[in-house]
């Protein structure tokens, strides 16, 4: 269904003294992918009451909102990201009355919602595609990206979809061919069309009038394309790399101007801001999937007050593993790039390797090495999304072929095994069937080696994962320097070390980091500083201006 004309005309009050409107700036975000989260009715599939049963837990991290992935009217070719109805929840998922029950338990938990909005595709099962697809002359005729193919019948250009092969497909009933970045089943709506632009906002006001506190916007980056429809150029082999799409997929081998991170977006996204601001508080982070402009894209898509709150790049989502080079070269490039702008950094998310096997497979200590690289993520300036089983340490699932769902790990078999892997059930009772996820055949398989990990054994230890996540994160809530404050990197000769002072409201803290197995030295020239507790983390001492730290230390300090 589409949400009613009359939506787009409410009267929302502007003034909300008693809200505190930059709630989002350096909130900790918890994403929950719902299929994997908590399943209420024995189908084997995660629900809106399962999410409900589980916000008391969420609201024990200390973390400041949820993101819950899609949970729309949907035939589910890729599980909810092809959407055909905005406005209506997906029966597999409950029903609009389970979503408002979900949104009011939230509030009284103290907890924001935030929901994935998909708007720069469809499923080829929305109505609307039905309509543009059904002739060149319909009301919603140009509601998709449509063009006529070379004079050999071969696609308009030599744009690739992300999840293979070309990025366009024929279709017999026009006899053109229709743009789908991702798969053939999510064909891409035509943001040049104003009519289309206006239909995605009546459907974003449909749920901020529900009570949702803001969005979660899927690659926000290919909302627009070029008109003219250019060839992309190649991309030298030097510069490719694997962050947006695997390495055996050639999507890599483009450069990627003409069909997405068009500069027509920036006016569009002012218009979505608009309509944010008639709420009393309600944010936006948004997806920037682009390998070689991704700080820029998420300085522009941010600067100022009229455009998203904040985004996220892949820079700490790609395969490469993080280094206290990378961390400090990534955000003092945001900051040079982004002026006031924000970001909203990740470790792992449903779509990437979970990195505590990305990274921390190989560490001697590896339960160490994940307490360490949370306690970074959550010292950084900007704000923070943590994804389901992140706070266990939970690692990526080795699933066999006859258990895979995902399309993209189908397609690309073995080399590339897809997203399964990081999509497997929440572990919440070891004792339990399925580990307290279901009482029926979860849809992905609970991985053995996940089980001990389960949030009750782990909540019986003080120094598990679990309880590092729960302190680390009220660390950062307690400190409103590592909240909103600036950043500054301080100079180490030691590659492994991450040392950096954040300021805010005149508190002013330095943090440091032992990102190796082997104790280092972090030496502070001309910083007099005093150490403070609560951040529970070990192998750090301060004496005089030399800091020790463990393997896989940290230190946290008050300069005086």
């Amino acid at each position: 269904m589409s949400a009613p004309a009359a939506i787009l005309q409410m009267d929302v009050p502007m003034s909300h003294p008693q809200v505190d409107r930059d709630w989002w700036r350096g909130a900790v975000i918890y994403q929950i992918y719902p299929r994997s989260f908590q399943d209420s009715s024995g189908d084997g599939i995660g629900d809106l009451a399962g999410i409900r049963r589980r916000l008391p837990y969420i609201a024990s991290l200390g973390v400041d909102a949820i993101w819950i992935s899609p949970f729309f009217t949907s035939p589910m070719k890729d599980f909810g990201y092809d959407v055909s109805d905005y406005c209506g929840v997906d029966p597999m998922f409950g029903s609009l009355e389970d979503f408002d029950d979900l949104v009011a338990e939230a509030h009284r938990l103290d907890l924001k919602v935030m929901i994935d909005l998909v708007i720069s595709h469809t499923s080829d099962e929305h109505p609307w595609f039905k309509e543009s697809r059904s002739s060149r002359d319909n009301p919603k005729a140009d509601w998709y990206v449509w063009a006529d193919s070379r004079g050999d019948g071969s696609p308009p250009n030599n744009w690739l979809s992300i999840f293979g092969g070309s990025a366009w497909q024929w279709d017999t009933r026009r006899r053109q061919y229709y743009l789908h970045n991702f798969l053939v089943e999510q064909p891409d709506l035509n943001f040049h069309n104003t009519e289309v632009q206006d239909a995605v906002l009546a459907s974003s006001r449909f749920w901020l009038e529900r009570g949702v506190d803001g969005f979660r916007l899927d690659t926000i980056n290919f909302y627009f394309h070029s008109q003219g429809l250019e060839d992309n150029p190649p991309l030298p082999e030097d510069q490719r790399n694997d962050s947006i799409a695997p390495s055996v997929n050639p999507y890599n081998y483009q450069d990627h101007i003409y069909d997405k991170s068009r500069p027509e977006n920036l006016a569009f996204l002012e218009r979505f801001r608009a309509l944010l601001d008639e709420f009393p508080a309600a944010a936006a982070v948004g997806e920037v999937g682009d390998a070689q402009r991704g700080l820029d894209i998420v300085a522009d898509y941010t600067a100022g007050s009229k455009r998203v709150h904040m985004c996220y790049g892949f820079d700490f989502l790609s395969p490469e593993k993080i280094s206290a080079g990378k961390v400090r070269r990534v955000l003092e490039t945001f900051e040079a790039v982004a002026g006031e702008g924000w970001s909203c950094w990740a470790f792992s998310n449903h779509d990437v390797v979970r990195h505590a096997s990305r990274w921390a497979r190989e560490e001697p200590d590896p339960q160490a090495y994940v307490k360490v690289v949370a306690a970074v993520l959550m010292s950084l300036r900007g704000s923070v999304c943590i994804y389901q089983g992140e706070e266990l340490g939970l690692g990526e699932a080795d699933l066999a072929f006859e258990d895979l769902r995902d399309p993209y790990g189908i397609r690309f078999w073995p080399e590339f095994r897809g997203r399964d892997g990081c999509r497997t059930p929440m572990v919440w009772e070891e004792g339990q069937l399925s580990a307290g996820f279901s009482d029926g055949r979860p849809w992905l398989p609970v991985p053995p080696e996940h089980v001990p990990l389960s949030v009750d054994r782990q909540e019986e230890t003080e120094d598990s994962v679990l309880s590092h996540y729960r302190r680390i994160i009220a660390f950062r809530r307690d400190h409103p320097a590592l909240v909103k404050g600036s950043i500054r990197f301080l100079p180490m000769g030691d590659p492994r070390l991450v040392v950096f002072e954040r300021e805010h409201a005149g508190e002013r803290l330095i943090c440091a980091f032992n990102l190796g197995a082997e104790a280092a030295t972090a030496e502070l020239d001309g910083i007099s500083a005093v150490s403070i507790p609560g951040h529970g983390m070990a192998g750090g001492e301060l004496v005089g201006n030399e800091i020790s730290l463990a393997g896989y230390g940290a230190w946290f300090g008050r300069r005086a």
